[in-house]
């Protein structure tokens, strides 16, 4: 099956693509010839899809899913997950009121935020990449894919596994995946959390961030990092994040503190994950 998801020009589908191609886990995900594929698991039936750019400012979808009744279901996640519908004129405006942001989006002027196709594998992704990099964290990802996910009927694009369910990773010694212990529980915590609340990671509900934070091990960057890429709080800022630090670091040649950086950002609100997104995006050069 095939459809188009339609959105406003501009779109940086080269940004978009080398930031999931990085983030990529084994089994579960996959990019080839500009292409993004991946499998899903939706109400406990398994499928893969595959994303590409159509024609006339669209993605192109191509889907194996048995339940024909989920497809509306799965477009509304993936315009989440590709940020199609996002209103980048109006976002830009406020931005531009700061040159550097105005320079920045000159320079990608369809950069989207990523999004997530589901919470939990979100939130697992957010809390492996604690205080290490980003390659450590994929690989530790795929290890949990591998050991913890259902395999697929089939495998399609070297596609194995879907990522592992809630109830499954709450019970799991996760910590035997080489991380330290408390690392460990906190992801099974995150799947407890899940299991207790079902609507834990559902865009657009009040108090989403704070529900985050009173979770064990999960501080102010995850909860943010989180809000932004899953909850779609377009407001979101992990502020002592880094890459941030780092990137306005680069471009103001000047040391800049997490302080400085989160005061700095009080003029692009109510945009401030926008900005990160440009931030990040200008660390590479080749995203």
């Amino acid at each position: 099956m095939r459809w188009l998801l339609e959105y406003s020009a501009p779109y940086d589908w080269p940004a978009m693509l080398g930031f999931l191609s990085a983030r990529a886990i084994a089994g579960m995900e996959g990019v080839v010839d500009g292409v993004y594929s991946r499998s899903i698991a939706l109400n406990g039936v398994h499928g893969t899809l595959s994303i590409k750019p159509g024609a006339a400012d669209a993605l192109e979808l191509t889907l194996d899913f048995p339940d024909s009744a989920a497809v509306p279901e799965i477009v509304a996640r993936l315009r989440r997950m590709f940020d199609l519908d996002a209103d980048l004129p109006t976002m830009h405006r406020q931005l531009a009121v700061d040159p550097l942001m105005a320079r920045l989006i000159a320079e990608h002027p369809g950069l989207r935020v990523p999004g997530a196709w589901d919470g939990l594998e979100l939130a697992i992704r957010a809390v492996l990449g604690q205080q290490i990099s980003v390659a450590a964290a994929i690989k530790l990802a795929g290890k949990l894919v591998a050991r913890y996910g259902e395999p697929l009927g089939s495998s399609r694009h070297g596609l194995t596994h879907v990522f592992p369910q809630a109830g499954v990773l709450a019970a799991a010694d996760l910590a035997t995946l080489g991380m330290p212990k408390s690392r460990g529980r906190t992801l099974s915590g995150v799947a407890q959390a899940l299991l207790d609340d079902p609507l834990l990671f559902e865009p657009g509900r009040e108090g989403g961030i704070a529900r985050l934070r009173a979770l064990h091990g999960i501080g102010d960057w995850t909860s943010q990092y989180i809000a932004l890429r899953q909850l779609r709080e377009l407001d979101a800022f992990p502020s002592g994040d880094v890459g941030l630090i780092n990137a306005l670091v680069a471009l103001e040649g000047r040391p800049v503190s997490a302080r400085e950086l989160l005061q700095r950002a009080e003029v692009w609100r109510p945009w401030r994950g926008y900005a990160a997104q440009l931030l990040w995006t200008s660390l590479s050069r080749s995203d």
